[in-house]
């Protein structure tokens, strides 16, 4: 996930650390060492994630 999406809010498709697929939109705070750190905006709380882990991902249009 490049830089030029720190700021942005992205939906993203993640495998985690069980094994299960989630999918979910985040707001990406930093890309650092291989981690993204966010905001999950569906619970609103910081999350962090393996930037290898993550699927597949997209920028959200704001407003959508």
């Amino acid at each position: 996930m490049p830089n030029k999406y720190i700021g942005r809010v992205m939906e993203i498709v993640y495998l985690d650390r069980m094994g299960k697929i989630t999918q979910r939109r985040i707001e990406v705070k930093a890309i650092r060492d291989g981690l993204v750190r966010a905001r999950c905006l569906q619970t609103g709380s910081p999350r962090t994630f393996r930037l290898e882990n993550i699927l597949a991902w997209k920028p959200i249009a704001k407003g959508a």
